[in-house]
């Protein structure tokens, strides 16, 4: 494949980069869910005041990131939750993260602060209300 065609693919950046938004925000939402409701699966440990915190946090931040509302604090927050949660639960247990079972606390992390970084994509609710602002500062 020629450099030309794949170059073509930036295109897409803006919305692979929504689509990463929705996916991951819905994952971690269900982490949350977990902790909270019980749903989809109930949460395997008791839960203590940081794991109750831990659990608001994922699933307001999930859901705010999911509709991509305050994308960026939103996700610089998440992203120190996750930092957090790696260095707390799972780093004194070992040092690669495939050992001490902090993988995705370690992924979300940094997908979070990608996020505060890029910004949320264009499907979101941060671009369309920049799209009305920009249409009523014209107007």
């Amino acid at each position: 494949m020629s450099i030309l065609k794949l170059n073509r693919l930036n295109d897409f950046a803006p919305h692979l980069l929504s689509l990463l938004r929705v996916f991951a925000a819905g994952s971690f939402f269900t982490h949350g869910t977990m902790k909270l409701f019980g749903w989809p699966a109930p949460f395997e440990y008791p839960l203590n005041n940081m794991l109750y915190t831990a659990g608001i946090l994922e699933v307001l931040g999930g859901l705010l990131l999911l509709v991509g509302l305050f994308t960026r604090p939103i996700a610089f927050v998440l992203s120190g939750l996750m930092a957090c949660a790696y260095f707390i639960v799972h780093a004194g247990n070992g040092f690669f993260p495939v050992l001490n079972h902090g993988e995705a606390a370690m992924l979300y992390c940094f997908v979070f602060l990608y996020f505060s970084a890029a910004g949320p994509g264009v499907w979101s609710l941060d671009a369309l209300i920049g799209r009305r602002q920009e249409a009523t500062s014209l107007a």
